[in-house]
């Protein structure tokens, strides 16, 4: 699951309009009013002219160059945006709410040391806006440093009397940092304030596995015969009380809850898994033997190590293990190569408009893909010699990424195909992996990753190592070796221990990777091949075979 999934109150931090206009001159403050009138009606490249017009007008002024970075980044020039806020700032004497949107701004535009620095120095200004101290806190909190976001959220919660989202925010910082107990116990400050917070029930239900003497089954089950105020709210309420129910060893019950659990969220947002899979079907079909052979201009600066493959497959369990052995740090699931590439396929597309996407993405410089990913990606590595980008959905991009980054490390994970589709089926990813809620959307996508994973193999032999995950529980010192020795990494007995809280895990396993290897997960599917026959048909259908 990505940080990003997870739904947070956090207050909006790039506000059209700025309350401190009302101290301004008549005339400034018409003219900003007008300006942000065109942003909100969305007449964007009017807004720039007049921001331009009036940051030359009045170039010491922070309103007039707060507004030009809201046009400009309107207009799609977040560097340029940058530097309108960083001038009205500069302007406004340090006002922490123009720091915190720099902040922002560093953040989008990948420098996350420099955005976690500042969103620090509005946390230390003791006459910052608590609301103002939470924003900093989220900002460190999607550096992936949760010791600072949870000490600022903490100080946030002190003034403002222990909103809602704020405590959700602090609970999820404090569920990646290995803190269990004192995110339930903010969780359940949160639900007694909000009974209805699906979000913060199913957080909750997953903090650890639940016990007879020890669960909320009699609290969901009440909660849920209250009703909802949305289909989120119930699907989250439905998959805090099928996992329970499943700790207890509830299977059946716990099937049947999921089932109407999925079937909720499924309702509640259009989607077609079709698209996906053109795409990746015309990523296979472009990508050849022949092209991958071909020579192009690539970065050559190693360090990186990508785990891939399908969700819930033990990306998190792997990435585990290569951090403890001390020569390598997790940058967590980094979208920046995706975006890169995104980006990079649109200018492509926008050169020459006949290209599909899957041929733009080769005409694209490869080179320059690579030294902009790593440039980003080692700030969210702390600068370390070698990291992990540990986001499952690269396996798309594998060839991509070969011809950016040669020295790069490419690890897919690869389980049991039943196992993994009702892993999957089984997780609430909010906004996340938007197929994994049908079944037979959930199996279709799983034969092209299947597809492209083979794609792959195919014409770049020898490039991506398969890691079982049945062979990584069953063997995980056999298995971390061979690992640790395609990284060209030597062996360390930490691989195997089991991490302590000065270890984050930004992901939806932030408890279970903290457990002992078990194999209690191994073929748990079969219990439900009635339940998961569409599933099961799709994948056969396929030539995937469920034993």
């Amino acid at each position: 699951m990505l940080l990003a999934d997870f739904i947070t109150a956090d207050p909006d931090p790039m506000s059209i309009a700025s309350p401190r206009r009302r101290e301004l001159p008549a005339e400034l403050n018409n003219q900003l009013a007008s300006g942000y009138q065109l942003l909100q009606n969305e007449r964007f490249a009017e807004a720039m002219t007049q921001a331009e017009a009036l940051a030359q007008r009045y170039p010491l002024s922070e309103h007039a160059l707060e507004f030009a970075s809201e046009a400009a980044l309107a207009t799609g020039q977040p560097a340029r945006a940058l530097e309108w806020i960083r001038s009205a700032t500069d302007a406004s004497g340090g006002n922490p709410e123009l720091k915190v949107k720099t902040a922002r701004l560093l953040l989008q535009l990948r420098q996350r040391d420099a955005a976690r620095r500042l969103a620090l120095e509005v946390g230390a200004i003791t006459s910052t806006d608590p609301r103002l101290i939470w924003q900093a806190g989220s900002i460190c909190a999607a550096t992936q440093q949760f010791a600072d976001a949870i000490g600022l959220y903490e100080t946030a919660l002190a003034a403002l009397g222990a909103p809602p989202g704020l405590l959700y925010d602090l609970a999820v910082a404090q569920f990646f940092a290995g803190r269990f107990d004192d995110a339930e116990r903010n969780l359940d400050r949160l639900v007694q304030r909000m009974p209805q917070a699906g979000h913060g029930l199913y957080l909750r239900s997953t903090l650890r596995r639940q016990t007879p003497d020890r669960n909320h089954i009699e609290d969901l089950e009440r909660r849920a015969a209250a009703g909802f105020p949305n289909a989120l709210a119930e699907a989250a309420t439905l998959y805090a009380l099928s996992k329970e129910l499943e700790d207890l060893g509830d299977e059946t019950r716990s099937f049947e809850v999921l089932v109407r659990a999925a079937a909720t969220r499924r309702r509640s947002f259009d989607y077609s898994v079709s698209p996906e899979i053109e795409a990746m079907q015309a990523l296979r079909s472009a990508y050849t033997g022949h092209f991958m052979a071909s020579e192009h201009a690539a970065h050559q600066e190693p360090g990186a190590i990508f785990i891939v493959g399908m969700p819930r497959t033990g990306t998190t369990l792997l990435e585990r293990m290569l951090v403890g052995s001390g020569a390598v740090h997790s940058a967590g699931e980094l979208l920046d190569f995706s975006n890169l590439l995104t980006k990079a396929i649109a200018d492509a597309m926008t050169a020459d408009r006949s290209l599909t996407p899957a041929e733009a993405s080769q005409r694209i410089d490869f080179a320059e893909l690579g030294r902009d990913y790593m440039q980003g990606a080692r700030t969210a590595a702390e600068d370390r010699p070698l990291f992990i980008d540990k986001m499952p959905v690269n396996f798309m991009y594998c060839g991509m990424i070969r011809k950016a980054l040669p020295h790069a490390r490419i690890i897919n994970l690869v389980r049991d195909p039943l196992d993994t589709c009702y892993a999957v089926f089984k997780t609430l990813f909010f906004d996340a992996y938007p197929f994994s809620y049908d079944q037979k959307e959930l199996g279709a996508y799983y034969v092209a990753y299947h597809q492209m994973m083979q794609h792959w193999h195919e014409v770049m032999p020898g490039v991506i190592l398969d890691v079982h995950y049945e062979d990584l529980v069953n063997d995980p010192e056999g298995q971390a070796r061979r690992v640790l020795q395609w990284c060209g990494l030597p062996w360390s007995d930490r691989v195997l221990d089991v991490p302590d809280d000065s270890v984050a895990f930004a992901t939806a396993s932030a408890a279970q990777v903290r457990e002992p290897v078990h194999r209690r997960s191994l073929l748990r599917s079969r219990q439900h091949r009635d339940g998961l026959a569409t599933l099961i048909e799709t994948l056969t259908a396929a030539g995937i075979a469920v034993p």
